[in-house]
């Protein structure tokens, strides 16, 4: 499981921006080892997307891509990186 959080930058219109993160979704979904993806928001506006992958090998792998695909350039622009914190976790249960 990959967990990221994030802030947007201050300009940045929700809505717009996710219109991008959607946008993302053909990126991810094509990775190998994709299982599914989720992105949630707080009221403090504090974002947290949580990718599940077959393997850490897989989301390293799609980390270290998302930056090259043209389509998710909205989406990383607007991120506040600085606010970035990334976690990746083995599952040790999941309940669907």
């Amino acid at each position: 499981m990959e967990t990221v959080t994030f802030k947007l930058k201050p300009d940045v219109d929700r809505s717009n921006f996710e219109a991008a993160a959607r946008a993302v979704n053909a990126f991810v979904r094509d990775r190998d080892g994709f299982v599914a993806r989720r992105l949630s928001c707080s009221s403090d506006g504090l974002w947290t997307e949580q990718i599940e992958w077959q393997s850490m090998a897989a989301a390293k792998g799609a980390a270290a891509a998302i930056g090259t695909a043209p389509g998710n350039a909205p989406f990383l622009e607007a991120i506040d990186m600085a606010s970035v914190t990334v976690w990746r976790g083995e599952i040790a249960l999941a309940v669907n």
